[in-house]
């Protein structure tokens, strides 16, 4: 998707402070980043930086849990969901962006998309995420790049139209921040489960074939402020064993209800579909 908005875009910070009515440029000093209002934020000792205001956060724990990173973490390392990742940074790099250009993930995760990236392209990365489990995995693992632990739902700590790329991978988004942040030309590369995308599992788990179709929905969304260029749907099938399959329901919300326990319990082995779709 290519943003609509014609804001002239200037070199300067990126991050911008996160109190409410501010939103100025943020500079790095240390252990801390600070705005020109005083406003200062300290950088973990993992490595990222906590722009999370209380208003934002619905608990304490906000975000993915670090079971559920962790899950992910060993999916990825098995090469379980590396088919939908690589096509997914392939799509990105062929954007074809300046050296140094900006890139953010919005609901980064283990932070495994961006790191790719940057590993293929001289880029300017930065990783946004709610969960501070996702933001110290990130920040541990891939030190070179920014990581910060935001909530992209409501406002984006960005400067206006300082970023040439977004990318969201199964994340969620709020369209009109990713628009106020584009930079004239700037590009929105989503990725969304498909209809069809752990149906076997959710058929075992859940007794019921369902299949979800979010293209609609997502497509709407976006219209007032993004022109669709381009879709596609990257799928593969795999059979999986039982650690896999509990680690996908780990990363999926599903593990621990206590409903579909006995179901839960019979899984040993499944083929699975494994399937995303792509919108530019």
């Amino acid at each position: 998707m290519r943003c609509r908005d014609t804001i002239v875009v200037m070199s300067r910070p990126v991050l911008a402070c996160s109190v409410r009515g501010c939103g100025l440029p943020l500079k790095r000093h240390d252990a801390h980043v600070t705005c020109p209002s005083g406003h200062a934020f300290d950088v973990a000792r993992r490595g990222y930086i906590n722009l999370l205001q209380p208003q934002d956060r619905r608990s304490l724990t906000a975000g993915d849990s670090r079971e559920a990173v962790d899950a992910r973490a060993r999916l990825l390392a098995a090469g379980i969901g590396r088919t939908v990742l690589d096509a997914f940074v392939h799509r990105a790099i062929s954007l074809d962006l300046e050296p140094g250009a900006t890139v953010i993930d919005i609901g980064s995760g283990t932070g495994d998309a961006l790191a790719e990236m940057a590993r293929q392209r001289p880029i300017s990365g930065i990783g946004i995420d709610l969960s501070t489990a996702a933001a110290e995995h990130a920040a541990r693992r891939f030190p070179h790049l920014t990581w910060a632990v935001a909530n992209a739902d409501r406002r984006l700590p960005l400067v206006d139209a300082s970023v040439a790329l977004i990318l969201s991978l199964h994340a969620r988004r709020n369209p009109s921040e990713c628009a106020r942040v584009l930079a004239p030309g700037g590009h929105l590369l989503i990725a969304t489960p498909a209809h069809d995308d752990l149906v076997e599992l959710r058929e075992s788990v859940m007794g019921e074939r369902r299949h979800r179709e979010r293209a609609d929905t997502l497509l709407g969304e976006h219209e007032p402020f993004f022109t669709l260029m381009d879709r596609s749907t990257v799928r593969e099938r795999r059979p999986l064993e039982r650690d896999a399959l509990l680690d996908l329901l780990r990363s999926t919300y599903r593990g621990g209800r206590s409903s579909e326990a006995t179901r839960i319990a019979a899984l040993l082995q499944l083929d699975v579909t494994l399937a995303s779709d792509f919108f530019v």
